[in-house]
């Protein structure tokens, strides 16, 4: 659908991407704050989630219980979570001028379910084309931080989801591919390094955005 679709959006899809413990939902809060004072609508929504039933599959996923869930499954679950998230949430949005700010997206299947669980890239593109045809955000915003601090503050937070207890080696990897991605796709991705402070940070991001929209951020 998102290629037969495209020329009907109207509003802005800004993905945000990282590891574990980068501040990604600290900042697309910040970003949400600020392109309000530019009187742009926007929605912030999360993946893998976003809808009841993107809700209950995140459950599924993130639930430690599950630790010997198949690769093929889990990348099968993000990707049916992410087809109802379009059709319910994102391409409406986007449809109404609304700009839409994700916390993970697509290229977080490669980083993942790609860099990180060792599934190959073609199998991930068969199953992306099927879901989203062409589709792809407008701006992908990749914090990049060191590893370990990220881990950190995740431990911090308290109990750990399915995820968030594999070790720094599996992070080393997500985070590669991350980063290759971005190399790959540099018209669409800006990297931001993460270690900084939190406004230094937001600030590099709004920047990112005017660049990408100077004609709609002013």
């Amino acid at each position: 659908m998102g290629k037969d679709t495209e020329e009907m959006f109207h509003g802005k899809f800004i993905t945000f991407e990282g590891t574990e413990g980068v501040g990604k939902t600290t900042q697309i809060h910040l970003l949400e704050k600020y392109l309000r004072t530019k009187n742009i609508n926007c929605i912030v929504t999360r993946e893998p989630g976003g809808t009841t039933l993107g809700e209950r599959i995140r459950e599924v996923l993130l639930n430690k219980k599950n630790e010997y869930m198949d690769v093929m499954t889990e990348l099968l679950l993000m990707f049916a979570a992410r087809a109802q998230h379009l059709e319910e949430i994102i391409y409406p949005a986007l449809k109404k001028d609304t700009w839409v700010l994700c916390d993970r997206f697509t290229d977080a299947s490669y980083a993942y379910q790609g860099g990180g669980r060792g599934v190959a890239y073609e199998k991930i593109r068969l199953i992306e084309r099927a879901v989203q045809g062409n589709f792809k955000p407008d701006l992908t915003i990749l914090l990049s931080g060191d590893i370990e601090t990220g881990m950190r503050r995740v431990t911090k937070r308290g109990k750990k989801d399915r995820f968030e207890l594999e070790d720094v080696e599996f992070f080393e990897r997500v985070n590669h591919d991350y980063l290759k991605l971005a190399k790959n796709n540099a018209e669409r991705f800006g990297v931001v390094d993460a270690d900084q402070s939190i406004d230094k940070v937001a600030l590099a991001i709004q920047t990112k955005c005017k660049q990408r929209f100077a004609e709609l951020i002013i």
